[in-house]
């Protein structure tokens, strides 16, 4: 009988989804934050609530409790198959497709967890902060290192990334998160964001692109 409770518990926790995020991935964005260029010893790893995810082209409704929310873009990959302690030649099996997303940050929140060395949880984790866009088969894009992808708001570019700037790599970050986690089907990872965060307004239009490939649509309320 203990046996048959624990296999339960067990299979019920094998669908839950697990989102990952890393900060500070990108040097001129840690400038932009920090105003020096910088490289951790160790990704910067946190995680969002799996209501964090916003997809289907559903609109943002920008919080109440901060005064300043900023878009933070960034490529998205999709967890293809179990794995725990994997190596970093083996982490490219592990995902099978990426889009673009956005990290949605409560900028004001943040800087006081920052300052009072705090967790993040509440400033990144928060319902719909982890907006989606449609995924695209890993196959169908040039290198994952080799990436361009941007953000366009009520029709102008506001943010450009290449994945060649990432100071840890996508199969870097997919072993050191698997020291810590097993990683499942259906687990999301943020790799950070480029130079360029800034606000969201009331009735903005965002638009994401990977290369020449549009894969993420909504507004803000």
């Amino acid at each position: 009988m203990v046996s048959g409770i624990f296999f339960v518990i067990l299979s019920q926790n094998s669908g839950c989804m697990k989102i990952f995020a890393v900060g500070m991935n990108y040097a001129e964005h840690n400038k932009e934050l920090d105003g020096t260029l910088y490289k951790p010893e160790e990704p910067v790893i946190f995680t969002k609530a799996d209501s964090a995810l916003l997809k289907d082209h559903k609109p943002f409704f920008i919080p109440d409790w901060s005064s300043r929310v900023d878009y933070e873009t960034e490529i998205v990959v999709r967890i293809c198959r179990l794995g725990k302690g994997i190596p970093v030649r083996f982490a490219h099996r592990y995902y099978d497709a990426l889009t673009v997303g956005i990290d949605f940050t409560a900028r004001d929140l943040q800087q006081r967890a920052r300052q009072q060395g705090h967790p993040w949880t509440i400033c990144k984790g928060f319902d719909g902060s982890a907006a989606i866009g449609q995924w695209i088969d890993k196959t169908e894009l040039p290198a994952v290192q080799q990436l361009h992808f941007h953000l366009d708001i009520n029709g102008q570019t506001v943010q450009q990334g290449r994945t060649a700037d990432m100071l840890y790599t996508v199969d870097e970050l997919i072993s050191y998160i698997s020291k810590f986690f097993t990683l499942r089907t259906g687990d999301l990872l943020y790799t950070g964001t480029p130079v360029g965060v800034g606000p969201v307004s009331i009735d903005d239009h965002l638009e994401g692109w990977i290369e020449d490939r549009k894969v993420l649509d909504f507004k803000c309320k």
